[in-house]
């Protein structure tokens, strides 16, 4: 029973960040689209930060779900690394609480928004680099700083993905894999 009230907090809590933002969610609207009475949403969670916290965190297990499923045994490492991200970023913007709270953080900058979205960024780099130390390990790449490249890759791929469809046609999936290769494995010497 206390699982399934847990769950229902839970639940409205997801649905009352992704409708209002944070910002504008209280204890008492959640505990009342949960049918619970404020007290027992402090039965399990300290304040609306520990709400948010544990909310984000499955979205990141969600997250990683989708990226694993990315991941083919039998492609290349920038293959399955580009599906990977793209499966990461559509996750992102398809994900109701998720856009919420980017949106919140552009806006206005909540401090423990700009918190769980970090930490929904350190996952993303964190699996990059997973992924990046099998392929050193296979031998697919050659020996790199997998924080720093992991970093660098992410980056890249949102820059084309979102920043050069600002002012630009946007480039299709195999010409962000075609770029990826060149810039991160060939490089741009003769």
């Amino acid at each position: 029973m206390a699982i399934d009230r847990k769950w229902a907090i839970i639940e409205a809590a997801t649905a009352s960040f992704a409708s209002f933002g944070y910002k504008a969610t209280t204890i008492d609207q959640v505990a009342k689209m949960a049918n619970v009475g404020k007290g027992t949403i402090y039965t399990f969670f300290k304040n609306k930060e520990e709400l948010l916290d544990e909310i984000v965190t499955r979205l990141i297990s969600e997250m990683k779900e989708a990226a694993e499923a990315a991941i083919r045994e039998d492609d290349t490492f920038i293959e399955n690394v580009l599906r990977a991200l793209s499966s990461i970023l559509t996750f992102r913007k398809d994900h109701k609480l998720a856009w919420k709270l980017f949106q919140e953080d552009r806006d206005i900058g909540t401090p423990a928004v700009q918190e769980v979205l970090l930490k929904m960024d350190r996952a993303i780099l964190s699996f990059i680099r997973y992924h990046l130390e099998l392929a050193i390990q296979k031998g697919e790449i050659r020996e790199c700083d997998p924080e720093i490249t992991a970093f660098v890759m992410r980056r890249l791929y949102i820059a084309l993905i979102s920043d050069w469809e600002q002012h630009h046609e946007p480039l299709g999936e195999k010409q962000i894999a075609e770029l990826f290769e060149l810039y991160l494995l060939k490089g741009l010497s003769k």
